[in-house]
C-alpha cells in the first residue's frame, strides 16, 4: 500500500476515535464511528486477496447496520425526551436498541458471527487494530451510557459471549481465529460489569488491549498464522517464544500474571452486587478459553511437532526483537504486583 494512503487511513482512524470518545452529542459520536469504519476497510482489503475482499465486505455491512441502529436509537430517544446528549439516554426502547447496536459493533454474542471471519481475512497488523483500537469507541459509548443500560440483557449477552468464545475456539487451528474467539470471550467479562462498575470494565479493556497487542506483535515478528507453523518457530526466536507462552497464560487469566487482575476484580465486584451465581458461571466458562490458550502456549514452546507431517524447520536468526514487543510482553506479564495502586484508582 502507498505510504501516503496508509498515513491518511491511520490519521482517519485516530480522528474518528477522538471524535467519538470526546463527543457528548449522538450525531458526533455516530460520525466518528463512520470515519473509523471507512478508514479501516482499505486496511483490511489491502492484500487484494478474495478472502480479504470478503472480510472487508462483511465488516462494512455489519458496521453499517450497527451505525444505523445507533442513529435510530438516538433519534428515538431525542423524539421521546428531546435530548441528544449521550448521558441522557433514558428511553427504555432506545437503551435496548443501543445495546444491540454496540453489541454488533463489538462482536458480542449473539452478534459475534462476523468477527472471526473478518479477522481471518485480515493481515495480523490490521487484525490487531480490529481487536483493540476499533473496540475502544463503542466501549466508550457503553461507558458513557452505562447508567441507563439493562443489566439483565448485558449479563445474558456476557455469559453467552464467554460460553461461545470459549466453546468455538476449541477446535481452531488458525491463530487469528483463536484470538478472535478470545476477544469475544473477554468482551463478555467487560459487558457483565459495565453497569455496576464502568471504570473496572475500562480497566479490563486496557489490560486486554495490552496483552492482545503483545500477542499479535509477537506472532507478526515470528510470522505465524497457523498452529502447525507455531510448533516449528521455537528455533527461530527461543526467548520470544518463551515470552509468548507467558503472555498467552496471562491472557488466560492465570495468577500470578497480569491477566488475573481484571478477572479477580470483576468476580469480587459481582459478589458485592449479590451476583455470586453469575460470577461462578462466568468463572467456570472461562475454563473453556483456558484450554485453547494452554494449547497455544504448548505449541509455542514444544520442541517437535506431535505428528508425522513434515514441516520446514526454521533456522535460528539473530534478528533483534522490536523493543515495543519486549516492553508490551513484559508489562502484560508482571503488572499484578501493582494491583493495590490500580484498586485505589478504580
Amino acid at each position: 500500500m502507498n505510504p501516503q494512503a496508509k498515513l491518511i487511513f491511520t490519521f482517519s482512524l485516530l480522528l474518528g476515535t477522538t471524535i467519538t470518545i470526546s463527543s457528548n452529542h449522538w450525531i458526533m459520536a455516530w460520525a466518528g464511528l463512520e470515519i473509523n469504519t471507512l478508514a479501516i476497510i482499505p486496511l483490511i482489503s489491502k492484500s487484494h486477496h478474495p478472502r480479504a475482499i470478503e472480510a472487508a465486505t462483511k465488516y462494512f455491512l455489519v458496521q453499517a447496520a450497527a451505525s444505523t441502529l445507533i442513529l435510530f436509537s438516538s433519534m428515538t430517544n431525542a423524539w421521546q425526551t428531546g435530548q441528544w446528549d449521550i448521558m441522557q439516554l433514558t428511553h427504555p426502547t432506545s437503551c435496548l436498541i443501543l445495546t444491540t447496536a454496540i453489541a454488533m459493533k463489538l462482536g458480542l454474542a449473539p452478534f459475534h458471527f462476523w468477527f472471526p471471519e473478518v479477522l481471518q481475512g485480515s493481515p495480523l497488523t490490521t487484525g490487531l487494530l480490529l481487536s483493540t483500537a476499533m473496540k475502544f469507541p463503542p466501549i466508550t459509548l457503553l461507558f458513557m451510557a452505562s447508567q441507563s443500560l439493562n443489566p439483565t440483557l448485558l449479563t445474558t449477552m456476557a455469559l453467552l459471549s464467554t460460553a461461545l468464545g470459549g466453546w468455538m475456539g476449541l477446535n481452531q487451528t488458525q491463530t487469528r481465529k483463536i484470538l478472535a474467539f478470545s476477544s469475544i470471550s473477554h468482551l463478555g467479562w467487560m459487558a457483565i460489569i459495565i453497569v455496576y462498575s464502568p471504570k473496572l470494565a475500562l480497566l479490563n479493556f486496557y489490560l486486554y488491549a495490552l496483552m492482545t497487542t503483545a500477542v499479535f506483535l509477537t506472532l507478526n515478528s515470528i510470522n505465524t498464522l497457523k498452529l502447525s507453523t507455531l510448533m516449528t518457530t521455537w528455533t527461530k526466536a527461543p526467548a520470544l517464544n518463551a515470552t509468548l507462552m507467558l503472555t498467552l497464560l496471562s491472557l488466560a487469566g492465570l495468577p500470578p500474571l497480569t491477566g488475573f487482575l481484571p478477572k479477580w476484580l470483576i468476580i469480587q465486584e459481582l459478589t458485592k452486587q449479590e451476583m455470586a451465581p453469575a460470577a461462578t458461571i462466568i468463572a467456570l466458562l472461562s475454563l473453556l478459553s483456558l484450554f485453547f490458550y494452554l494449547r497455544l502456549a504448548y505449541c509455542a514452546t514444544i520442541t517437535l511437532p506431535p505428528h508425522t507431517t513434515n514441516h520446514m524447520k526454521q533456522w535460528h536468526t539473530n534478528k533483534p526483537t522490536n523493543v515495543s514487543v519486549a516492553i508490551l510482553a513484559s508489562v502484560s506479564i508482571i503488572l499484578l504486583p501493582v494491583s493495590p495502586m490500580i484498586l485505589t484508582i478504580v
